[in-house]
């Protein structure tokens, strides 16, 4: 299955810049300002569920970074990655995995080598779409998503970047493990995101 980058934008871009939002002060209560197509959005800060998926991914990721000796790679929880200037756009991802130095508030998308999003049942569609949309536009390498379906196990999908945008590559249910495309091989232990 191959996801495509193509969105078809149905009003203009908003007046907000990419440097707008870097100046607008973030949410002391862990919700999370993002910037779509020169539009502010605002999610509510994520629940237990989302968390703890999201830092078990996280200790999966470094685990797999150490083991392969990768200090030039970081795994960060929600940090700002800079998409595209001229389309207006900036996302908080829950993890990515970064190249080069971590020092900074934000990232540009040709630092991160995977991003990683874990939605919850109050993720809409068209935000899920704009967001995949915007990391095969800003060629980030990889994509994982978990879903936390209520009353159900997880499941997990993870994507690389080919010619006309994503591609499956593995798809988890819960309690299944796969090999999960990053830039160094991780084991993902759905079970484990519960």
């Amino acid at each position: 299955m191959t996801m495509s980058a193509e969105v078809s934008m149905i009003h203009p871009l908003g007046p907000t810049t990419v440097e707008d939002w870097l100046a607008e002060q973030q949410p002391v209560d862990g919700s999370r300002l993002e910037l779509i197509w020169g539009y502010l959005h605002m999610t509510p800060p994520p629940g237990g569920s989302h968390q703890y998926a999201s830092f078990e991914l996280a200790v999966m990721l470094r685990d797999a970074l150490r083991v392969a000796e990768r200090s030039d790679l970081h795994v960060l929880p929600a940090v700002g990655v800079r998409i595209s200037t001229p389309l207006r756009t900036a996302v908080i991802p829950d993890i990515s995995v970064i190249a080069g130095e971590i020092g900074h508030v934000s990232f540009a998308a040709e630092d991160v080598l995977l991003a990683v999003e874990v939605w919850s049942p109050g993720n809409t569609r068209e935000e899920r779409d704009t967001k995949i949309a915007s990391y095969a536009a800003a060629r980030i390498p990889n994509l994982w998503i978990v879903e936390l379906p209520i009353g159900k196990p997880p499941r997990f999908w993870g994507y690389s970047l080919g010619e006309a945008g994503y591609r499956q590559e593995v798809f988890a249910d819960g309690g299944e493990t796969v090999k999960a495309p990053a830039p160094v091989p991780v084991l993902v232990d759905t079970s484990q995101l519960r």
